[in-house]
């Protein structure tokens, strides 16, 4: 379909709290750390499905958020789980994650609209993804 869908948790800090970063990434046992050039932060993140899923889900679940975030960690939370269902491989399932996303973060800046993301696909293609080595169709 010409588009990617990958689900990223992430954690930013000012270079001189960095430490923190690194105790949740030992915590968690998952994740890289890598500096931002966007705001000159460094950053802990997660982009493994299986992590986001088995890891910190269960985290946040046990531990909610106590601000309006909560509310995007549960429209994350249903991307998280169409995405390990392999939904997005699927028109449908591609759909309704980019319309979740499109109501996630509202204040972030977007280079692409979901209209622009929606009106872009051509029903009927094949999708093609990386799994492992070894490609599927």
């Amino acid at each position: 379909m010409g588009w990617e869908v990958r689900p990223s948790f992430s954690v930013s800090q000012n270079a001189d709290r960095a430490e923190l970063l690194y105790i949740i990434q030992e915590q968690w046992g998952c994740g890289f750390i890598r500096p931002d050039r966007s705001d000159k932060t460094i950053k802990f993140e997660i982009r493994n499905v299986q992590d986001l899923v088995g890891i910190v889900i269960p985290h946040f679940r046990a531990n909610p958020l106590m601000s309006s975030k909560q509310g995007d960690f549960e429209r994350f939370v249903r991307i998280c789980q169409l995405i390990n269902e392999n939904k997005h491989l699927e028109l449908d399932g591609f759909e309704e994650i980019v319309r979740i996303a499109m109501e996630m973060n509202s204040s972030g800046k977007r280079k692409y609209s979901g209209s622009e993301i929606l009106s872009s696909l051509q029903s009927g293609e094949g999708i093609v993804y990386a799994a492992g080595n070894s490609g599927i169709t």
